[in-house]
Order: structure tokens, then sequence, then C-alpha cells
């Protein structure tokens, strides 16, 4: 990926992510961009949305940025000065859910043995 796709990956989820959190602040509480990543041509790009609550709630935010995504591409357009906006479909980021059940499944397995000292605490030879 090239140097500018990452920049324009980072600027586009650090706008969207104020646009978001300031236009419609009640309905975005719940919801993090946590990614985006851009076709290198600049013509599609997909964001990654982590959202707090159950699936159904999951289901219903999707569907609500789905809804709103000419509104949020048409104010990206006004901040962001590029020869073509991307066309935004957004995805569901579930890789907090899958690390937060890998250290849960971790403590687990690991809660019976003890917990050595810190090394600054350790006796030497």
């Amino acid at each position: 990926m090239s140097n500018r796709t990452l920049r324009v990956n980072e600027l586009i989820q650090r706008e969207l992510s104020d646009i978001l959190h300031k236009r419609y602040q009640t309905e975005a509480v719940v919801l993090t961009i946590t990614g985006v990543k851009v076709a290198p041509d600049l013509r599609d790009g997909c964001v990654y949305v982590s959202i707090m609550g159950d699936e159904e709630m999951a289901k219903t935010k999707l569907r609500w940025l789905k809804d709103i995504s000419q509104e949020l591409r048409f104010e990206l357009g006004r901040r962001i000065v590029l020869k073509y906006m991307p066309r935004l479909t957004y995805s569901l980021d579930t890789s907090t859910e899958r690390g937060n059940r890998i250290l849960q499944l971790l403590d687990e397995v690991g809660g019976s043995a003890p917990v050595p000292p810190p090394l600054d605490e350790q006796k030497g030879p």
C-alpha cells in the first residue's frame, strides 16, 4: 500500500469520526471508526466500525450508516480535497470481541498458575 493511500485512509478515518460525533452525536455514541481501507485508485473504500451492544444494535447501526452514507460522503468531500471521493461501504469490525474472548480464555486456562514476582524483586545468585 502506498504512502498516499495510507494517508488518505487515516484522513478519512479522522474526518469521518469527527463528522459522526459532532453531527450525529446521539446516534454515534455507540460506534467507533476502527479503520478505513481505500482502493489504490481511491474510487471505493471500506470503513470498519466497532459497535458497542448486541448483534441487533450492530445491525441497526450498520443500516443507519448505509442510509446516511451519501450525506457522509458529501460532508467528507467538503472537508477533504481529492480528485475522487471514494464510495464507502461500512463493515462491522469484530476484532475487539475476538480479542476479549481470547483474553477470557487465557484467563480461564492460566488462572490456576502462580504469577512470578517482578524481576526487580527476584533474588539473584
